[in-house]
């Protein structure tokens, strides 16, 4: 049987020496870990505080911090008086900044029932926003209103990066009465922004489109200032910390009368014309007037397209500026020009003579060309041909001049070129010569034609603005001047204004021959086509009527008013200075489809010779006061203390139905 003996030395359940030393091992393992891994976390702390600092700090103040360009204020436009003609006023816009947008069709999208966008206010701002960097602010939606605002309070934390914030914006004060002088800013597009100085126009939304706002762009726009802003999350600013100035665009002192324009305007009278008043002795343009005008306020903020097809689309053009660009037939108003002219060439003089029966016939040819009197108006001089408007005078003396002399002298008056003065889009007119018509035309220049030239139809075409500025060297007795606009400037830019003549007529007579014909224009006035004007002048008006022909009349045929439609009337012109012996204003008017120029162009003359002689320099005329919107400053002042009550009572227009021009 085998026994089992227990052992002196038994082998123990647990190692609890072991355990302790593993214990031990463990903890001091974990303990370096948590050591090893707070030293990494002390270590990467240390390197964002202290070596990371300014780039974390950098990319943090570029969430909270931002830089915004403050756009300038643009300067204002006055007349010569200092009554304001373009103002400038405050607006709320909706302004998104692209960098704080993840979605921006989302965002748009949702914004549209918020602010009422149209698709025209879409397509603009996505087409600003391709162009643009993501760093300046683009106007999304331009004069907001108050539900608009309210709407868009209510919900503002669902739209980070939109904001409403305050702009000046312009504001036309008179409405279409100075649209065609100063023009308007609008909106800048696609093609302006890509040649545009992106810093000389940071955080600017309008640019002059057309008009004193467009030649004038680089004084009125000003330069932009810059400020450092902290923002919340939504875009809405909390605070500035810092500032740069912008500074203001020049202030614009235009030579035009307000007063003056108004009269001319409202003699007018709703019909289509147009009308150029200049000082002579300076080119400063007094009156500049295209009828039927246009509302520029609602081009701004961007003109709904209804809006400007209705413009676009009207047969009476409104958009169009026929002061200058319009292009007419300038019919008898050249024959002072012209007369002066076979003195020049020594072909005529004063005493010179020609039989009127009526008609003109060339050599070999029996073609006529008709006098506006049937019978004629027998011995006729140079005098007289001016006073009675004798067409036959005319077509001898142009027969004998030939198409060369007659262009060479014609064009020193600056017909068939721009005037040059200081508003874009300006139209050279055309004084036709042999050499233009085979490069034109392709066929050689006909002796007929120069007949006709020299009444001035046929292919004679001349702005309004050229025939005052004609009228205006005749004025001034052949001293060449050019119309200007801007008077003067006040502000940071300087800029020279010339207001003396740059030039003279190359004329071969005396200075007697210009006083002469000064006489004889003043005989039209007097006693021939417009004398019903002079009825108790007291100062003497020199001057000469048009009528231009808009259909052609066939030989032997006469003309038959009642058989043509109203747009197919002559037009009616009338060009002139006063005072006669001292000119102080020149002007050229013409009324489409008037008929005669005696019965519907030169009472217009004669109501801004009234203001402009014996009222304008001492008693000019100011607008009435209007009511103003709450909240509608101008110049910083309010509207009341701007404009004064109106001074001269206005012009009563003069009934004329006599005179065959």
């Amino acid at each position: 049987m085998t026994r089992f003996s227990r052992s002196k030395n038994p082998v123990p359940l647990k190692d609890l020496a072991g355990e302790r030393n593993l214990f031990r091992a463990r903890i001091f393992t974990a303990a370096i870990l948590v050591v090893s891994c707070f030293l990494l976390l002390l270590f990467r702390y240390a390197h964002l505080q202290i070596q990371q600092y300014d780039h974390f700090t950098t990319e943090s103040d570029k969430n909270r911090i931002k830089l915004q360009a403050v756009p300038p204020t643009r300067g204002y436009i006055y007349d010569r008086n200092g009554i304001l003609l373009a103002d400038n006023h405050p607006i709320f816009t909706a302004m998104v900044n692209l960098d704080d947008i993840s979605d921006l069709n989302v965002t748009l999208k949702a914004l549209t029932p918020v602010l009422d966008l149209s698709q025209e206010d879409l397509d603009r701002f996505t087409s600003r926003a391709r162009v643009s960097g993501k760093l300046n602010p683009i106007a999304l939606k331009i004069d907001l209103t108050e539900p608009q605002i309210a709407r868009f309070s209510e919900r503002k934390q669902e739209f980070p990066g939109v904001s409403i914030q305050t702009k000046m914006t312009r504001f036309y004060p008179h409405g279409d009465l100075f649209a065609h002088v100063i023009g308007y800013v609008g909106r800048i597009n696609d093609k302006e922004q890509a040649t545009l100085d992106k810093v000389a126009y940071a955080g600017t939304d309008l640019i002059g489109k057309i008009g004193i706002e467009r030649s004038y762009e680089d004084l009125l726009h000003g330069t932009p200032g810059y400020q450092y802003i902290e923002a919340n999350a939504h875009g809405e600013v909390l605070r500035q910390l810092g500032k740069t100035d912008a500074k203001r665009g020049n202030d614009l002192y235009l030579s035009i009368d307000y007063g003056l324009q108004k009269i001319a305007q409202d003699q007018l009278a709703g019909r289509r014309g147009a009308v150029v008043a200049m000082d002579p002795r300076t080119g400063e343009v007094l009156a500049f007037v295209s009828n039927p005008s246009f509302d520029p306020n609602p081009f701004i903020a961007g003109i709904k397209s209804d809006l400007y097809a209705q413009l676009r689309d009207s047969p009476d053009q409104p958009l169009f500026n026929r002061a200058l660009q319009g292009l007419y037939p300038p019919g008898s108003t050249i024959k002072p020009f012209e007369g002066l002219g076979g003195i020049h060439f020594g072909l005529i003089d004063w005493s010179s003579r020609i039989f009127d029966g009526g008609s003109f016939h060339l050599p070999g040819d029996s073609h006529l060309f008709r006098d506006d009197a049937k019978r004629g108006h027998g011995i006729v001089d140079l005098n007289k041909a001016i006073a009675v408007s004798c067409d036959t005078f005319f077509y001898v003396l142009a027969y004998r001049m030939g198409i060369d002399r007659m262009h060479e002298w014609m064009t020193q008056f600056g017909f068939g070129s721009k005037t040059g003065i200081d508003l874009p889009g300006e139209k050279s007119g055309l004084y036709p010569s042999q050499e233009w018509k085979r490069e034109r035309r392709k066929s050689n220049w006909l002796p007929g034609e120069t007949i006709s030239l020299g009444i001035g139809q046929g292919y004679f075409l001349a702005s309004p603005l050229q025939l005052a500025m004609a009228t205006s060297i005749m004025a001034n007795q052949g001293n060449h001047i050019r119309p200007h606009l801007l008077l003067t400037t006040k502000g940071p830019i300087n800029y020279p204004i010339n207001n003396k003549p740059d030039g003279k007529i190359n004329f071969n007579g005396v200075a007697e021959d210009w006083l002469h014909m000064r006489d004889a224009m003043v005989g039209v006035v007097m006693h021939g086509t417009a004398r019903r004007i002079s009825y108790g002048l007291s100062y003497q008006i020199a001057g000469k009527t048009g009528t231009a022909q808009v259909v052609s009349i066939a030989q032997g045929k006469k003309y038959n008013e009642s058989a043509l439609n109203h747009r197919q009337y002559d037009h009616a012109l009338f060009t002139a200075f006063a005072p006669a012996d001292a000119p102080r204003i020149a002007v050229a008017i013409i009324v489409e489809n008037g008929k005669h120029g005696a019965s519907a162009a030169a009472p217009i003359a004669r109501a801004m010779f009234d203001y402009a002689v014996l009222h304008m320099d001492k008693d000019p005329m100011k607008p009435e006061p209007a009511p103003v919107d709450s909240g509608l400053m101008t110049a910083g002042q309010p509207m009341q203390q701007v404009v004064a009550p109106a001074s001269t009572p206005k012009p009563q227009p003069i009934v004329d139905s006599a005179g065959d021009e």
